[in-house]
């Protein structure tokens, strides 16, 4: 599965420019970045939604969406795949809101048989850190999807494997767990899981979503595939079943979008239950890749990010929202092969989210020092030769133990950059950084000695946003 983080190119404007629609000329370089990545890449079609100041302000679709269809309709429905895993977890939260379950019950409270079902809690099986071994990590149909399954199949032929680790203990991406957690939904609710999606989810904000196993014929998209830099072909979905529960909706670019929307302004679901979804899910360890219950999030740049991708059976999807800047960019396309669902989005994002003001040129040897303190200090070796007089006089015993208590247990940066300018106080070079980490972020302040091997009078780290 596709599921790179875009958030690293997709910088952000201020938020007057963010509460506008597109210009003329905004709409005419968006077009002009889809045609160019569909006819580089051979990908036949792409469907794409844009939101920004919490609005969607851009629908449309390009290319040839099958072999008889006519003109692009951006309403039809695209197969979105693993981004489904969202309304799945969406929905165990809706009954956890009910009273009907809780996300910290084990799986053998309402399915028998899993290995290590007395073990497993609901919540890892959103989370990935369940054990359960994934039924689809390849990028191809296997020999088995030509024919027909059902979840319990499914179940029966995977989730009663032995487990790959003890749950909680490490990440692991599980279509398995998702196909679990979609038999407990509809365990508790009494209803299939379409039909508890679409009565509490998909009508009351007017999405028009479908089982992607009936989105196929004529009147709908159809999947394409490549075979290396061969032609490109009509690929053959899989038989009815294998998505289910990890991956079964089907919809268009916009019907998303309102998704995406309803994210940002916190309706629909409480408010708790979209911060859960976005929190990330911590192992026993502590330690966090920033996956939270059917979604992905992080930092990037210093700005918070939701995102997941999805892969079907010749579909690729992406979906990034920006929940501080109430901005979002769904990209569907008809084929899985080349990374134009990648290259769309980035590109999207260059032209309506433009990059703020760049900082003043970062002194990079001062950065590299810097980024030696941090991670001295957060590992609690702090080399003094690198202090002057005074810093070494503030981190005492008590300050170093501080340090590196409360910043150990973060686990690696996932960015460490100069913000604003550098400038010249009381004799010394005053640089600030931002060090970001999956669920937050921190200032470290300095000021040091001019050159390039100048030691540090401050070197100050607090939480910021």
């Amino acid at each position: 599965m596709l599921r790179s983080l875009l958030a690293a190119v997709l910088a952000l404007s201020p938020a007057p420019l963010l509460a506008q629609a597109l210009s003329p000329a905004e709409r005419a370089q968006v077009d002009q970045v889809v045609t160019a990545t569909l006819r580089d890449t051979g990908v036949p079609s792409a469907s794409i939604a844009i939101v920004r100041g919490g609005r969607i302000v851009f629908v449309r679709a390009y290319g040839k969406q099958c072999e008889r269809c006519g003109a692009p309709d951006a309403r039809l429905p695209y197969q979105i795949a693993s981004v489904s895993k969202q309304f799945t977890a969406a929905a165990l939260l809706l009954l956890e809101d009910e009273g009907k379950l809780s996300l910290d019950d084990t799986v053998a409270k309402y399915l028998p048989g899993i290995t290590g079902g007395d073990r497993i809690t609901l919540r890892q099986l959103l989370s990935h850190t369940s054990g359960l071994q994934d039924y689809w990590p390849q990028d191809y149909s296997f020999a088995a999807m030509a024919r027909p399954i059902t979840p319990q199949e499914i179940v029966d032929r995977w989730a009663k494997k032995p487990l790959d680790f003890d749950p909680g203990t490490q990440w692991q991406y599980s279509n398995t767990g998702y196909v679990v957690a979609g038999l407990i939904v509809e365990k508790a609710a009494g209803e299939p899981l379409l039909a508890f999606l679409q009565r509490r989810v998909f009508h009351p904000l007017g999405i028009r979503a479908m089982d992607q196993d009936l989105a196929v014929g004529p009147g709908f998209p159809q999947g394409y595939r490549r075979l290396a830099l061969g032609p490109v072909r009509v690929e053959t979905p899989a038989a009815h079943g294998w998505l289910y529960a990890a991956g079964e909706l089907a919809m268009s670019a916009e019907d998303l979008a309102k998704w995406d929307v309803a994210r940002l302004q916190r309706t629909l679901l409480p408010a708790d239950d979209w911060a859960a979804q976005e929190t990330p899910v911590r192992l026993a360890d502590g330690t966090t890749n920033g996956y939270g219950l059917g979604v992905g999030t992080g930092v990037a740049d210093g700005r918070r990010y939701v995102e997941h991708s999805g892969e079907a059976v010749g579909f690729l999807s992406e979906n990034v929202v920006f929940p501080d800047q109430q901005a979002a960019i769904v990209v569907l396309t008809n084929s899985w092969f080349s990374d134009a669902v990648t290259r769309i989005a980035q590109g999207i994002g260059r032209v309506v989210l433009p990059p703020a003001p760049a900082p003043a040129t970062a002194d990079q040897a001062a950065l590299a020092r810097a980024r030696i303190v941090y991670d001295q200090l957060r590992r609690g070796a702090l080399d003094a030769r690198l202090l002057t007089t005074d810093a070494n006089f503030y981190f005492t015993a008590q300050a170093r133990g501080d340090y590196r208590t409360s910043l150990a247990p973060l686990g690696e940066p996932t960015g460490f950059v100069q913000t604003g300018r550098t400038r010249l106080r009381g004799g010394f070079i005053n640089r600030v950084y931002r060090v970001t980490y999956p669920n937050r972020s921190l200032a470290v302040s300095t000021y040091a000695e001019p050159g390039e091997s100048g030691r540090f009078e401050q070197f100050l780290v607090a939480p910021t946003q």
